[in-house]
């Protein structure tokens, strides 16, 4: 396993690798999402974070697939402590009661949040076939950012509420 994440010197396979555990992360945070979403009863959050969580499963499932026909079983040398949050939403960014609208911001900054990764690494010295896999990555993004766009030029305008408009009065013991 690498130690460091040295992004000019990894193949493809490592790239690969790379690409997968980012998707896994962000399928990962976007599930728990969905159950703090659904735990606060906001379900078209949770719909939404749903939907976004199986579009990076395919994601991470097509370079799962593309990975296994180039390289077999071989061996993973990157693994998750490598990164953090490349495209999955920042903790930091939800909020229970969260508005449909807002759900797809959160969505929107972190395929932002990811191309920008992507556009940085295409900075640094990378083999061809990096450079040609981080390139498609990156057009990965803005498909998915158009996507998210066009989702929320659908969505109704917020409401004149706040989340703690939702909250319960503290209960005396």
């Amino acid at each position: 396993m690498m130690k460091k994440l040295d992004l000019t010197r990894l193949d493809l396979m490592d790239a690969l690798d790379l690409a997968i555990l980012v998707e896994q992360e962000a399928m990962e945070r976007y599930e728990e999402l969905v159950a703090q979403m659904r735990e606060h009863r906001t379900e078209e959050a949770a719909s939404f974070f749903h939907f976004m969580a199986k579009a990076e499963a395919k994601h991470g499932a097509d370079l799962l697939t593309q990975r296994a026909k180039l390289f077999g079983k071989a061996p993973r040398r990157v693994d998750r402590s490598l990164l953090w949050e490349v495209e999955a939403p920042g903790y930091e960014t939800v909020h229970p009661f969260m508005t449909l609208r807002e759900a797809l911001n959160v969505a929107l900054d972190a395929e932002v949040k990811a191309y920008a990764y992507f556009a940085e690494a295409l900075k640094l010295p990378l083999t061809p076939p990096v450079k040609k896999l981080f390139e498609e990555l990156l057009q990965e993004e803005i498909v998915h950012q158009e996507m998210v766009k066009k989702e929320l030029a659908k969505a109704p305008p917020e409401a004149d509420t706040t989340p703690e408009d939702f909250a319960d009065e503290p209960v005396a013991q």
